[in-house]
């Protein structure tokens, strides 16, 4: 773990320097703070900030220079004692401007916001739309146009959004701010207008500086679209805690929780847990013995379906239900042909989903929607079982079962990928598809739809194939040549950071931050109350 670790400081360091030293600089010398700073001054003094997104855009855009973080950093804060959403735009990153990948992180914080109701701050400062890109981030019905439609969805839905105009806001852009409930903005830096003065200039002639067309005083004292302005970004910083000192309570959910406790076993031994080896077996119970209040976990049906875990506990005080791969060689109990299994005492090989876990964990997640319990999935799955015997004894039904309690669920749902996280296994342990309120992953988190050794030999056998139809003879050399570059290239899109970069999941983070990220986001569920009742509808049985 250690190495992993220490990959993931260098790399989240490096991405937290957003377009480098020089143009943080830049941003100082036009009196500034950058979007790091206006979130760190922004929150309230030794709170906690989640990132979200923050290897977005890595490895991407290359051709254009690059996209880190995705020009926008975003997260779930604390301002004046009240939970919230804050998106803040980097002008490090070409000043802001949007690549699709932006699109899709404001997007998700948006998401995060609706679903769990919590207040959203916007701080603007972007160029509008990266030109070059335009046709990847414009016209589609998840694309920028996208963000002004949850505006004006999340204002009818009573989220509050407030916006500070702290830089640039130009075109369509302009309306995020505008449609937000209340929009402050800063004298000097700020400016807000549908085309710059360059555009107006080619469009109708017109020659106005951008301080006339769209700075502070125009729209706070001419043309009311800005609501107040500020003489630098550290007043308007203290106007939004301002704002949020005097909004009134939420709702609450009423998910229970008691005081918190630490886990009684040693946490940092999380780290030795996992072997090197990802093939080889661990118990899961041990890494949910470091994760849990006290390290008491009240096992469901645990001697039956015995490659999922299933059970009650806390985090952090909240009462939660988890659903876990036990990765674990098992012995399973049963009769000849049923469930899937090949009779009294099979083994049962661990990280699999068999018949009867597939069974135990769908009547456990109905059970915890029945009690308005949370669910927690930790994710180390290679797959469904396979295989005649499997087919026979019916593990596409009990699969499906699964997965329809799942994804009927009415409860807030987290998943952490602690290891592999292959094929159908990743949906039915509520992989992205399936809406949990957030999804992380440790530095060991492998995503794809198979391993990489199945895979990279699934892909060579397809490509010797076209190759001898062409009338190529492949030498024993050659062919462990094509092995060896299909093996990188698909190992290279497993990594959680290949993941993380394209929001597939919200975070990679250390296994110790892992009970904060649940905690934090159960607090943020309970200001949703559940008014969808739950219903599987047809269920196979």
């Amino acid at each position: 773990m250690t190495p992993l670790l220490d990959e993931l400081t260098r790399k989240a360091a490096q991405a937290k320097l957003g377009g480098g030293p020089k143009k943080i600089d830049d941003q100082h010398r036009k009196g500034k703070l950058t979007a790091r700073e206006r979130i760190d001054y922004l929150i309230d003094n030794g709170s906690t900030f989640l990132e979200i997104g923050l290897f977005a855009g890595e490895g991407m855009y290359a051709e254009h220079g690059g996209c880190p973080s995705g020009g926008v950093v975003v997260g779930l804060g604390y301002v004046s004692g009240r939970q919230c959403v804050i998106v803040a735009n980097d002008a490090t990153v070409k000043a802001g401007a949007w690549f699709p990948i932006t699109a899709k992180k404001n997007l998700r914080a948006q998401e995060i916001a609706m679903e769990n109701r919590l207040p959203i701050i916007y701080l603007v400062d972007s160029a509008g739309v990266y030109l070059p890109l335009q046709d990847e981030v414009f016209a589609d019905k998840e694309h920028f146009g996208r963000i002004f439609r949850n505006n004006a969805q999340m204002s009818a839905l009573g989220i509050v959004q407030v916006a500070a105009i702290m830089g640039s806001c130009v075109a369509g852009g302009a309306y995020l701010p505008i449609m937000s409930d209340e929009a402050l903005i800063v004298e000097g830096t700020g400016s807000i207008f549908l085309a710059g003065p360059y555009l107006v200039k080619a469009s109708i002639g017109e020659d106005v500086d951008a301080e006339t067309l769209g700075g502070a005083s125009t729209h706070s004292e001419i043309s009311g679209v800005t609501d107040n302005k500020y003489p630098d970004d550290k007043s308007c910083l203290e106007a939004i805690r301002r704002i949020f000192d005097k909004m009134g309570e939420p709702e609450k959910a009423g998910f229970n929780r008691t005081t918190a406790i630490l886990p009684a076993q040693n946490h940092e031994e999380i780290y030795s847990l996992l072997p090197n080896d990802r093939v080889k077996p661990y118990d899961m119970r041990e890494i949910i013995a470091r994760l849990v209040d006290n390290s008491e976990f009240d096992e469901y049906k645990e001697l039956y379906g015995q490659t999922i875990l299933c059970g009650y506990a806390r985090i952090d005080g909240w009462a939660v239900g988890i659903v876990a791969n036990q990765r674990k060689v098992v012995k399973a109990k049963g009769r000849t042909g049923v469930g899937g299994t090949n009779g009294p005492g099979e083994m049962q090989m661990g990280g699999v989903i068999y018949s009867d876990s597939a069974d135990k964990a769908a009547r456990f997640i109905m059970n915890c929607n029945q009690k308005k319990i949370p669910l927690v999935f930790l994710q180390d799955v290679t797959g469904f079982m396979v295989g005649s015997r499997s087919e026979q004894g019916g593990i596409i039904k009990d699969g499906a079962k699964m997965v329809n309690a799942m994804a009927n669920s009415v409860v807030p749902k987290f998943t952490v990928v602690v290891g592999n996280s292959y094929g159908a296994g990743n949906y039915a342990m509520c992989g992205k598809a399936y809406d949990p309120r957030l999804m992380i992953a440790w530095p060991t988190a492998q995503m794809a739809v198979m391993s990489g050794a199945s895979a990279a030999k699934t892909l060579l056998q397809i490509q010797v194939a076209s190759l001898k139809a062409r009338g190529e003879t492949i030498t024993p050399e050659k062919e462990q040549e094509l092995l060896q570059k299909i093996t990188a290239q698909y190992n290279e899109q497993l990594s959680p950071y290949f993941a993380a970069s394209r929001l597939w999941v919200d975070a990679v983070i250390d296994p110790l931050e892992t009970r904060t990220w649940i905690s934090m986001g159960i607090e943020a569920a309970n200001q949703a109350p559940i008014t969808k009742p739950f219903n599987v509808g047809v269920i196979q049985t």
